[in-house]
């Protein structure tokens, strides 16, 4: 089989048309699904168990699911019940861009309620003691202490998790979504030359992830700077 080096540098700009739909589920579904974790690793640290048991449950059954299953379950699932389709959800439900941004927001949110709370338990108990003696209320440890320090520790795996979820978000093709891996399945069905035109997607999203990678090790920094002095 002949490998034809033109068509990859042909087929890496085409992809740019995808970028775009790629970042916006990129981008909310981090913004959300963050919102979530944090809502949801309070409710899971919590000593009540009303809260900590249903952020248990939830937890559990996303990050224990493939990501695929779920899109297909709100995606195609939903659309089966009546209630859903008369109902003001129907809006969102019915476009497949809403769609992946449920789906990847619940489950950013799952993931990273747990890197979070490995960095809420990764504080020394010795700081925490020190500001005790210093005469700081609860509220004010956690939010003072407990918080940066937890972000500090979870920036490495939170910056993992917005990787992976870049590299997931190539299952928005799988509901009709034009991201790079729709735009690319279409330039192959256009090709029929799958080899050259998935390695030219396969660059943007490395191009792509470097950049996540430069942000989070630029965060890292910041969060760190009173270490390095």
């Amino acid at each position: 089989m002949e490998f034809d080096f033109a068509l990859i540098v042909e087929s890496v700009p085409k992809m740019a048309t995808g970028i775009g739909i790629t970042l916006q589920l990129l981008v909310l579904a981090t913004i959300i699904g963050t919102a979530l974790a944090v809502c949801t690793v309070l409710m899971r640290i919590s000593k009540i168990p009303l809260l900590s048991w249903p952020a248990m449950v939830y937890i559990y059954i996303f990050r224990g699911t493939p990501m695929l299953v779920q899109i297909f379950l709100i995606y195609y699932g939903l659309s089966q019940f009546q209630a859903v389709r008369d109902s003001f959800f129907w809006i969102a439900l019915r476009d497949p861009f809403w769609c992946a941004i449920i789906a990847f927001s619940v489950n950013v949110g799952a993931y990273t309620a747990e890197i979070l709370r490995g960095g809420i338990q990764g504080v020394d108990e010795g700081q925490l003691r020190a500001a005790t003696a210093l005469g700081l209320s609860k509220s004010q440890r956690f939010i003072h202490i407990t918080t940066p320090i937890a972000i500090r520790l979870a920036l490495p795996a939170f910056g993992n998790e917005t990787v992976s979820l870049l590299k997931s978000t190539a299952l928005a093709s799988t509901i009709t979504m034009f991201d790079i891996t729709g735009v690319a399945r279409t330039i192959m069905a256009q090709t029929f030359a799958p080899y050259e035109i998935f390695i030219s997607a396969a660059i943007v999203y490395l191009f792509i992830a470097w950049f996540i990678q430069i942000g989070v090790a630029l965060a890292e920094r910041r969060f760190s700077r009173h270490m390095q002095r």
